[in-house]
């Protein structure tokens, strides 16, 4: 039986895990120009735009960064050299923020025990004495990854249309508080929030030198927002269905249930006529 791991590890840790045969490293930060330039040794690179979305022509469609089908995302995990069996770490160059936590959120979607985010990201690993590389790695491909569907819970719109007011479930935004407010939107057309949403922004689960807080300041923290609340009622959301991993992957870390997705996120909701809250 495969114990499920933590989903953060430290980078003393992964200096420990390079040499086992069966990790895997996935590099997971903005840019195949900047992984070229550096990265991890034997680190292999992911792309979000390309590989951990489906991007439509119509954002209106699923928002900015919707899923791909679990069997493209399975194409790619063989094509990486990654198998139900694989000890998986991922970083990018945002502690997790950036696609990182995405990737994780769709592995433990498929199931998968044994992957986690390195806290920190690339500079943390560096600084541990992780030694880096330029160029790019070659992958040991294997046949796809045998999954067919995503297992952690999804939210939509239509299901966001029902509940976001209702005072039976939770509704997370984690965007930075002045995007929640409707102040600025630097990214999405429309500014504000889903009516009847709390801001907890993703941030909150850092402390002051950008690492995770513990899994016990962690717990708290969200144990207070959730109360009464099982997973199913509670429905965190970003801008575009990214950042939004990051929370729940902080979820994950405290030791609660992984709450539901909504991959959508603001940039659906602002682009379908619903309503906007600016308060």
């Amino acid at each position: 039986m495969t114990t499920l791991l933590s989903p953060i590890i430290k980078s003393k840790e992964l200096l420990q895990l390079k040499n086992i045969g069966e990790f895997v490293l996935i590099d997971a930060c903005f840019g195949k120009e900047n992984y070229e330039k550096s990265h991890l040794e034997d680190a292999l690179h992911v792309d979000l735009n390309s590989e951990l979305s489906d991007i439509k022509e119509d954002v209106a469609i699923g928002g900015r960064h919707p899923l791909p089908e679990p069997a493209d995302f399975c194409r790619l995990l063989g094509n990486l050299g990654i198998s139900p069996s694989s000890h998986v770490v991922v970083y990018d160059d945002k502690n997790g923020s950036n696609a990182a936590a995405r990737f994780w959120w769709m592995m433990r979607a498929l199931g998968h025990k044994k992957v986690q985010v390195l806290d920190g990201g690339k500079e943390a690993a560096v600084k541990a004495g992780f030694p880096t590389k330029s160029g790019i790695e070659k992958p040991r491909k294997m046949n796809d990854y045998p999954v067919s569907t995503w297992s952690l819970p999804l939210s939509s719109i239509e299901e966001l249309d029902k509940v976001s007011q209702d005072e039976n479930y939770i509704v997370i935004d984690v965007r930075e508080n002045e995007r929640f407010l409707g102040k600025k939107e630097p990214i999405d057309l429309v500014a504000g929030h889903i009516p009847g949403a709390v801001n907890i922004p993703f941030m909150k689960n850092l402390d002051e030198n950008g690492d995770f807080h513990s899994p016990e300041v962690l717990k708290n923290q969200y144990s207070k927002v959730f109360k009464d609340k099982d997973s199913s009622q509670i429905i965190v959301h970003c801008g575009s269905g990214v950042t939004a991993c990051h929370t729940l992957l902080a979820i994950a870390y405290a030791g609660l249930e992984i709450p539901k997705l909504y991959v959508g996120s603001w940039s659906e909701w602002s682009r379908n006529n619903r309503t906007i809250a600016k308060d």
